[in-house]
């Protein structure tokens, strides 16, 4: 996945397991390298029957160095197969008042995929010829397995299978013919979608690619997978050579798992040469540090020669050699390395045939469709034979509290059964995080019981490190002179005091030295003019200015940015705009004068009180709204450099599966730089378990809040209850949000008068007795209230249906006879489908 684009664009779901749809708008940016602006996008779901779903405004902020830019939401529930339902549904987006665009998708639900099969379509043929755009009538088609790549101009699909829902209701099919080279290079995609009915027994239907004219196409193999619903239903290989071929087996295909043509290998033997034991030894002593590795490394030769000898005695040693290992440590620490000398070390015994590595992650093994992993792990098997496979991050293969198909269950399935009773020859390696390996090994019986061997491999030592960069820095010919190699020695001992289990090692000092050979070369260029006369040394040595000026470029400086008082006189006239929340106001005038006292006193604000802060308070009480107004007013006073706001909850924050949730942390703080963070609903970060990833994303988050201070703020908001509970399950979070606002729900009249607010945006206004009548419904709405009560989230779903009514109403009257008053007026009957009943608190009997 990591090496294509994660998203998948479709219109047709399989309601039994999604849980959000999201919506993506893409916009082209006008103001492109002119400036930074906002924009607001309501994004709006409706079912068949029309009915609201969902309005959500979300604001971003549009770099001017983006020429396109992406705004996305979702809707659904966390649980799979719980909110959506069969049938047609559409998203709307609105910018000012006006839809700017629709996209209409589907769900199904008539049975479960499975890998066997599909209850909706069982696929018979697939047929590949060439033809031009206009497509090949039927009965005049040639069928081929050899296309002539110089003449060929589209590659048409014929593809035949049987409806299965003949007894059912008409069902809407989406499918992906995906087009790939035969190293698996990605090269199109073609989608036809069709409204199937339900007495048609039969299906076929035709898609193509390619170009008008000839030349698109090149020498070699490709092949076409068909997939239905994220289902691999069967795969298609084809040849563009200087012939053409018909085929004499026509809409042949092969099903999910069955061995492919035998085609050329990909991969030649890395380790042709082979070393003795004495070449090996030295190779492993020469590398710094990881000394208890060395001793590992050393008793486990002197075993497997044990175990040698004995076989040679002729001792009957019916114990099958285990050469399967798990290396656990940080980033950079030599894993990769030391899996590449035990390659060596078993093909000097003997013991492998090739002594090669071959390395993959769990996108290498990971399919995208179902009944794609399976061939992919096998083809990862047989590349590694003779060898060692060696995976990396194997515990992203692994979810914690996983209550969904992860297809990392299935590799790891696959390869427990290869290292039982497969054809042997390979070696097992799985790599990762120590706390997240042993994770993965609890995961499943069979981990535990094969891999018994274990290497752990410790962060380097400052020293270890600057040696390490010395080594790297010879191997680029250029050396680092005292004072350099002093200053970098004491920056490498505030980065391992700093560590985390991000820290990089090798690859942080070796990065540190590849700038500083960068800096050194722009150095000497900008120096010296006569650049013939310099001697080898002037062109080799780095100095302690080329190491400095790295840091240099990483530090923050605080920016004295002055107050934008028209930006700060428009942000506040907009908080006290808003309908109530008086303490709230004044508790934030209160915040911006002291702001400002600080700033006139030159006291640094960011050390005299925290701005991160956590709101409480029930759905649709302006929580959103009002962190947004507090973002602008931030940069307003200088405090943010931005202003903007980064809106995510938990779905976007935390990872389903090991080690991805730090990385979607780190990613959206990132894009909170200079402005807001905004969690909504935080609380959900604790999860239901003890092993939950949310407490990942807090304790990133929380770390980030003091290493990046006063470069971006968080405010944390939800439900009151569930909020206190929040901060006092870390005490850390409670020492970092010292600042709390309360969100009360919203009195009846305060509600009528958004209402009110929200009419007149659409230059529209109630009467007297239509306002009465909504006041009455708001009455209703108030009886019936609990904590997940909406407040002005609920006036906006009712008027969203007393604007259509309006609207209806006016489209029946003749152009000529409408009014300007009655184009902005709603009257009683645009108001009373709306329900008014008060419903009575219920008192127990006794």
């Amino acid at each position: 996945m990591a090496l294509r684009q994660q998203k998948k664009y479709r219109q047709v779901f399989d309601g039994n397991i999604i849980k959000y749809i999201y919506v993506e708008l893409e916009l082209n940016n006008l103001f492109f390298t002119k400036e930074d602006w906002q924009l607001t996008v309501n994004f709006k779901a409706f079912d068949e029957n029309n009915r609201l779903l969902c309005d959500k405004p979300v604001t971003q902020t549009i770099s001017k160095n983006e020429d396109i830019s992406y705004i996305r939401y979702s809707w659904g529930k966390p649980e799979p197969g719980v909110y959506w339902t069969k049938g047609k549904y559409r998203w709307e987006a609105w910018v000012e008042g006006n839809n700017i665009g629709t996209a209409y998708f589907h769900i199904l639900n008539e049975g479960e995929l499975k890998p066997d099969g599909s209850p909706y379509f069982n696929l018979t043929s697939v047929k590949l010829y060439e033809g031009p755009f206009e497509d090949t009538p039927f009965g005049s088609r040639k069928y081929l397995k050899t296309f002539n790549y110089e003449t060929a101009r589209y590659l048409w699909f014929e593809i035949s299978g049987d409806n299965l829902q003949t007894d059912k209701s008409p069902w809407m099919g989406e499918f992906l013919i995906r087009i790939r080279s035969r190293a698996g290079d990605f090269i199109a995609d073609v989608f036809d979608i069709y409204n199937y009915n339900n007495n048609v027994t039969k299906i076929r239907f035709t898609r193509g690619w390619g170009s008008k004219n000839t030349g698109s196409w090149y020498e070699g193999e490709y092949i076409i997978d068909i997939v239905f619903l994220e289902q691999l239903l069967g795969t298609v290989y084809v040849n563009f050579a200087k012939t053409e071929e018909e085929d004499p087996e026509a809409g042949k295909f092969y099903l999910p798992g069955e061995n492919m043509p035998a085609g050329s290998d990909p991969k030649k033997d890395e380790n042709a040469k082979e070393l003795t034991e004495a070449e090996i030894m030295k190779e492993i002593n020469e590398m710094i540090g990881l000394t208890s590795i060395k001793e590992n490394i050393d008793d486990l030769y002197d075993y497997l020669k044990f175990v040698k000898l004995r076989q040679s005695k002729g001792f009957d040693d019916k114990e099958k050699i285990n050469l399967h290992a798990v290396f656990t440590g940080n980033p950079g620490t030599g894993k990769t390395k030391v899996a590449l000398m035990l390659g060596k070390i078993y093909k000097n015994l003997g013991i492998l045939s090739k002594g090669h590595v071959h390395e993959v992650e769990r996108a290498d093994l990971i399919g995208e469709f179902i009944g794609q992993t399976g061939p992919k792990v096998k083809d990862a098997i047989k590349k590694a034979r003779g060898g060692i496979l060696f995976i990396d991050e194997a515990y992203s293969l692994a979810r914690k509290g996983d209550t969904e198909k992860d297809y990392g269950k299935e590799v790891i399935e696959i390869i427990l059964k290869e290292m039982s009773d497969g054809q042997g020859d390979l070696a097992v390696i799985v790599a990762g995080y120590p706390e997240e390996m042993q994770f993965f090994i609890n995961s499943n019986p069979g981990l535990k019981s094969r891999f018994t061997r274990y290497f752990h491999f410790p962060d380097y030592t400052p020293t270890e490190l600057l040696e390490i960069g010395n080594y790297h820095a010879s191997k680029s010919d250029v050396d680092l002179d005292k004072d350099a190699e002093e200053f970098l020695y004491t920056k490498l001992v505030a980065a391992y005091r700093d560590r985390d289990k991000t820290f990089g090692n090798a690859r942080y000092v070796n990065s540190i030295v590849d700038e500083a050979k960068m800096n050194m070369g722009l150095r000497v260029m900008n120096e010296n003019k006569n650049l013939e006369n310099l001697d080898n040394t002037a062109l080799s040595t780095i100095t302690v200015k080329d190491i400095k000026d790295i840091f240099r470029k990483n530090e923050h400086k605080a920016v004295d940015i002055p107050p934008d008082e028209e930006l700060m006189r428009d942000s506040l006239a907009e908080l006290n705009k808003l309908v109530g929340l008086n303490e709230l106001k004044a508790d934030i005038h209160e915040m911006v004068k002291l702001v400002r006292y600080f700033r006139e006193i030159g006291k640094d604000v960011t050390r005299s009180f925290s701005l991160h802060t956590v709101f409480t308070g029930n759905p649709g009480t302006g929580k959103t709204t009002v962190a947004r107004i507090m973002a602008r007013i931030f940069r307003a006073l200088g405090v943010l450099e931005r202003g903007h706001l980064v809106e995510v909850d938990r779905e976007e924050l935390v990872a389903g599966y090991i080690g991805q949730t730090a990385i979607k942390t780190a990613e959206k703080i990132d894009a909170a730089m200079g402005g807001v963070l905004f969690i909504d609903e935080a609380y959900s970060l604790l999860g239901s378990s003890e092993n939950d990833f949310g407490k990942e994303a807090i304790e990133i988050i929380l770390k980030r809040m003091e290493d990046n201070r006063g470069q971006f703020v968080v405010i944390a908001a939800g439900y009151t209850g569930e909020m206190e509970n929040f901060l006092k399950m870390n005490p850390g979070l409670k020492s970092r949000f010292d600042r709390k606002f309360n969100f009360p729900d919203y009195s009846q009249d305060e509600l009528f008068s958004i209402a009110k607010l929200i009419l007149a945006e659409q230059e529209l206004e109630m009467d007297n007795d239509a306002g009465d009548y909504f006041k009455k419904h708001i009455e209703s709405l108030y009886s019936s209230r609990d904590k997940f009560f909406g407040n002005a989230r609920e006036i906006r779903k009712s008027l969203a249906e007393v604007v259509k009514n309006q609207n209806l109403r006016l489209a029946e009257v003749p152009k000529a006879k409408r009014t300007a008053e009655m184009i902005k007026t709603v009257i009683l009957d645009d108001v009373k489908e709306l329900d008014t009943t008060i419903k009575e608190e219920k008192r127990m009997g006794f």
